[in-house]
């Protein structure tokens, strides 16, 4: 009878919090508090955990009392991502992180998952920033067993020593990885892309006016699919040294441009599908895995293409022959300096796979915002409107870092609506954590936009405010360092996030600077694909600006 009525309060406030988080189109507003939750969690240990923070010096809480949803026999907890009878959709991991936080407190297992080690969600950014500090000098995220088991056995036989970042731990990871940092990371290189990809999103700006707006000013139902060819052409430049012709009219379906996005799209959005339900995929090709094998042979194929293609421009030119007129590209400059093309084209690989579809969803994210934000839209466009008097004047990098309320803008999106809704590790070594001794082997999870919205690590953390990223006397903003993490932090932190932010950059600047944007419709929400991002039509209207 007792268990009854747990199981059914549990429920409730399942249906509850679902409710409130899925309506967050406006702002990240705090969930109401489970008036049962210690009763619901079955975990005496749950009053502890959300009392005052106690430094424990000398002994821990076994694993085994970290609160969570307890499983059930042969079933475990996967039960609880079923259709019908499960309480948790895949498709909604960030309800479910809200979820967790709400019931169990600053610390939660999720064991009993088939398939995959336990998962423990942490949302303490003390404790996450204690995490981070104290990994070594290869730290093992948890990643993709997808794409470790298409690159480590299916097709071993092409990556061999060369598996990359994604999906790739230990020793391999990381000469791999410092092989290609220094070019991916360096300013003086990044920079000189700014010319390009302003290029670039000057013809996604062109496309917009000319092709896209229908008789209202307004852009398609499908805009995302646009956003996401920008976010390829910008990538293709990066990665793969060449136009891909992206924004060329309208794409065939059968094009290489489209099948790029769709293959990237399914190869990202379908991972959790993979991992979460029950993994059959590890012991017989069932049709999504086959499909996904499918989808990440034809990204190979294409990237060995290219850089093949750019190999030879480089040899015809004597040393410099890509996209930056008379300056080593990226990918020239790893081809000179390594003479490896497959070291090149794994690199390539990596940069797309895990590009196309992050960078587009933040921009759809951050361009509803902006759309349904007209206060601080005025204060973007004043701001750049100061900085480039003449909209027609080239951007450089100098005038990018003047438009500090331009780049806090986007900080601030991904605080509350973080694409990423978390970052996470697998423990190397036997680890204390929130008063807890957690074994190695588990995967712990930070998830950012819940930790991001918690009013202990940010002031007013309900509140939409850009100007807390700008640092000034007046601005006395607590915002703790590892709340808010959307490349990740260390040495796992993203490879590509510098062209990422230049990118989103750039994009802002000339579409604010030049137009208006409105979103006249009813408020969309937001869910989870791979990215969590707004759900449904990006229908903006886009009207010039008369000066």
């Amino acid at each position: 009878m007792q268990t009854t009525r747990k199981l059914l309060i549990y429920s409730q406030w399942n249906k509850n919090v679902f409710h409130v988080v899925k309506h967050r189109s406006t702002i990240a507003a705090p969930v109401a508090q489970c008036p049962y939750a210690d009763v619901a969690t079955n975990d005496h240990q749950i009053i502890a955990n959300r009392a005052k923070k106690e430094v424990v010096t000398e002994q821990y809480l076994p694993y085994s009392q970290v609160p969570g949803p307890k499983p059930i026999p042969i079933l475990g907890n996967t039960w609880r991502f079923f259709p019908i009878i499960g309480q948790f959709k895949i498709s909604d991991i960030a309800t479910m992180s809200f979820l967790l936080n709400q019931v169990w407190g600053r610390i939660v297992k999720v064991g009993g998952l088939m398939g995959r080690p336990d998962l423990l969600f942490v949302f303490d950014a003390d404790e996450i920033e204690k995490c981070y500090r104290n990994e070594g000098q290869t730290p093992f995220r948890p990643s993709m067993p997808s794409l470790v088991k298409y690159k480590g056995e299916l097709r071993k036989d092409f990556f061999g020593d060369l598996p990359g970042v994604v999906g790739v731990h230990g020793e391999k990871w990381k000469e791999f990885r410092s092989r290609v940092q220094k070019p991916i990371l360096q300013l003086s290189t990044v920079r000189r892309y700014v010319k390009p990809l302003e290029q670039v999103t000057n013809d996604f700006m062109t496309r917009c006016q000319t092709q896209l707006l229908d008789e209202n000013s307004e852009l398609p139902n499908d805009f995302a699919n646009e956003i996401h060819k920008w976010s390829l052409e910008c990538i293709g430049l990066v990665a793969l040294d060449t136009r891909l012709g992206c924004l060329d009219g309208t794409l065939d379906p059968k094009s290489e441009p489209q099948q790029i996005i769709n293959a990237a799209q399914f190869a990202l959005r379908n991972i959790a599908m993979l991992e979460l339900k029950a993994p059959y995929w590890r012991w017989f090709p069932t049709p999504l895995w086959t499909r996904y094998v499918k989808n990440m042979d034809y990204f190979v194929e294409v990237c060995m293409k290219y850089i093949s293609q750019a190999t030879k421009r480089l040899q015809a030119s004597g040393g410099v022959g890509g996209a930056l007129d008379g300056e080593p590209s990226l990918i020239e400059r790893v081809l000179k300096e390594e003479k490896n093309e497959k070291l090149a084209t794994v690199m390539a690989l990596d940069l797309i796979l895990v590009g196309i579809d992050t960078i587009s969803m933040a921009v759809c994210s951050i361009l509803y915002q902006l759309a349904t934000r007209p206060e601080e839209q005025e204060k973007i466009y004043q701001e750049l409107k100061r900085n480039i008097p003449d909209k027609n004047t080239p951007l450089t990098i100098q005038l990018l870092e003047k438009n500090k309320y331009t780049k806090s803008f986007i900080k601030e999106v991904l605080r509350v609506y973080s694409t990423v809704i978390g970052n996470g590790r697998t423990l190397q070594n036997d680890t204390p954590i929130c008063g807890y001794m957690i074994p190695k082997g588990v995967q712990v999870v930070f998830p950012n936009l819940v930790t991001g919205t918690m009013d202990e690590y940010v002031s007013d953390a309900s509140e939409f405010k850009p100007e807390r990223w700008i640092k000034s006397e007046d601005n006395d903003s607590n915002l703790h360092k590892f709340a808010s993490l959307p490349y990740g932090h260390g040495s796992r932190m993203c490879l590509g996030r510098r062209f990422a932010d230049m990118e989103m950059q750039i994009l802002l600047a000339k579409l604010v600077r030049n137009y208006k944007l409105e979103y006249n419709h009813k408020p969309l929400n937001y869910a989870i694909t791979f990215m969590y991002a707004p759900d449904g039509d990006l229908k903006f209207k886009m009207t010039p600006r008369v000066e």
